[in-house]
């Protein structure tokens, strides 16, 4: 039932937001939200952070329950790979510090490149069939959330986590973990909804592809109903 999936995901939501913050309360600088790798590194980075961790764990999550929507609900396949690659990309930007520090510099602005450039073209040639999966499933709680998950990771985190902002409003005692800290929790509520509109968008698309009738199936059907008319 519906209202218990909602639970679900309040108490989820609860659980590891609670578990994030009492872990920085009980032991201060557990978040790892600013560490120094080296005395060349002078900005620090917040990617060792359990919260980092967290949000690369829903995107993986997000990532394998889209290829399952286009693996066994194909009437939502045109849909849910694009998606898929949207949660790819946002992987690949999050793990940008560790390409760049351990493979190639800039790596993860190709690989996003790469995979934008794919979902384009994917979704360019499919765009009627995008077009029919969007109608079937609309109006769709899932989407909506995605929806509410893109506007908070693209725009809002981008222009609230800017850093001279905050060194406008903090002034001369601007540290810039506070920076770090405020965009890391504000992505991580954006990942949530994100998180959550993958399952509910799931469902969904399930549901669709249970009530409509597979190709062969519906063949078969329809020549049994003929044969049946035929008069003896």
């Amino acid at each position: 039932m519906a209202w218990i999936r909602y639970l679900s995901y309040f108490l989820a939501v609860a659980l590891v937001t609670w578990g994030i913050t009492k872990l920085e309360l009980a032991s201060p600088g557990s978040l790892r939200l600013h560490v120094v790798v080296s005395d060349a590194d002078a900005l620090g980075t917040s990617e060792f952070s359990p919260v980092e961790i967290i949000q690369a764990i829903m995107l993986l999550l997000c990532g394998g329950v889209m290829a399952w929507v286009a693996r066994y609900c194909p009437s939502q396949a045109p849909l849910a790979i694009p998606l898929g690659g949207l949660a790819l990309a946002f992987l690949i930007r999050e793990s940008d510090y560790f390409l760049d520090r351990y493979l190639v510099d800039n790596l993860w602005q190709s690989l996003i490149a790469v995979v934008a450039a794919v979902v384009i073209v994917y979704t360019y040639r499919n765009s009627r069939r995008v077009r029919i999966a969007l109608a079937r499933i609309w109006p769709s709680p899932g989407l909506t959330l995605l929806f509410s998950g893109a506007v908070i990771l693209f725009v809002f985190v981008r222009l609230v986590g800017h850093e001279p902002l905050w060194q406008s409003i903090i002034g001369e005692n601007y540290l810039r973990v506070t920076k770090l800290a405020i965009e890391e929790f504000i992505e991580l509520s954006g990942y949530f909804l994100w998180m959550i509109g993958t399952v509910e968008y799931a469902f969904q698309a399930r549901a669709i592809a249970y009530r409509e009738p597979q190709p062969a199936a519906r063949r078969r059907r329809e020549k049994r109903r003929h044969d049946s008319e035929r008069p003896f």
